[in-house]
């Protein structure tokens, strides 16, 4: 079985003309089925997609990793050339989703703004106090106008004879967490989401498994182990995609490395919310197996 991914939407790209939007969307091509892995914070999938001739009405499945805005934004672009199309999703997309961040950016983002009292003078470090809405930014009924049909499910859900859903991912590592700034809001206020929906797609192939994470918001080695336990195979060939890992320790990306390489990962492909800084040990470490994916990578497994 031949394995074929294609990014369609990231931070960034890999080709001119290409477009990069913040977010993610992956088609994957597998067991003869085509299936589109988010898409993307806005118009950057269609665009994209155009470029390389892809005709988006051939997808067979719209499979979505999380409620949130960068993963699910180009949905109704999507939906407009797609027509009536099965979406499968945590039923937790649909919660109210924001972001509220109580510290300045300049920590948040690895205190990487350093300035003097006197560079300071008439600049101030921006603080976000204020809640922002991060979830769908579009109404059920309109996109089940332009043909979306959900299916909403907790649990794993096989969608061809080797391509597979995670369902909600268990949070055994020690040093994971979803983190501080993401919650929910209901008629009793604000609560800390803890992100139930985060899911990945997961190809079980004769050279072991091929992941694909959206955010990794609970974990990307939780995330694995997940996929490991619902395959029952245990080699992992290819991780590639959003890692989460932009803001964090060195203890934790120190911990994701020894992880890594210990599950024996043959490639590793980052995007999106993984950054730079990130991005960088990992090559450091891991060498020509790591690449970065970005909007416009062609990757295959046979």
């Amino acid at each position: 079985m031949s394995v074929v991914m294609i990014t369609l939407a990231e931070n960034t790209v890999a080709m001119p003309r290409f477009l990069a939007d913040w977010g993610l969307s992956i088609l994957l091509k597998a067991d003869d089925c085509t299936i589109l892995f988010d898409t993307g914070f806005s118009f950057a999938t269609v665009h994209n997609a155009g470029l390389y001739g892809i005709h988006l009405s051939a997808i067979d499945k719209v499979v979505l990793s999380h409620g949130h805005l960068d993963h699910t934004g180009g949905l109704r672009e999507i939906l407009r050339r797609t027509g009536k199309k099965e979406i499968i999703a945590h039923p937790a997309i649909w919660d109210a989703k924001y972001l509220k961040m109580q510290q300045p950016l300049a920590t948040l983002f690895g205190n990487s703004i350093n300035l003097s009292e006197e560079q300071m003078d008439g600049f101030r470090i921006p603080y976000q106090e204020k809640e922002e809405f991060c979830g769908i930014p579009y109404i059920r009924d309109e996109l089940e106008s332009l043909g979306a049909r959900f299916r909403f499910e907790k649990v794993a859900v096989q969608l061809s004879e080797n391509v597979f859903t995670t369902g909600e991912i268990a949070m055994e590592t020690e040093y994971e967490t979803v983190g501080p700034v993401f919650f929910t809001k209901d008629a009793n206020g604000f609560r800390p989401d803890t992100l139930p929906d985060d899911l990945a797609l997961v190809v079980k192939t004769s050279e072991g498994l091929v992941i694909l994470l959206g955010c990794s918001h609970r974990g990307m080695i939780n995330t694995i182990k997940q996929a490991q336990k619902i395959t029952g195979e245990e080699r992992v060939h290819t991780v590639v995609g959003g890692t989460h890992l932009l803001s964090a320790s060195d203890e934790r990306i120190n911990n994701t490395i020894k992880d890594l390489i210990e599950l024996d990962v043959q490639r590793i492909g980052v995007s999106h919310c993984t950054g730079f800084r990130a991005s960088t040990i990992f090559l450091q470490v891991f060498k020509e197996r790591f690449f970065l994916n970005n909007a416009g990578t062609i990757f295959s497994v046979t």
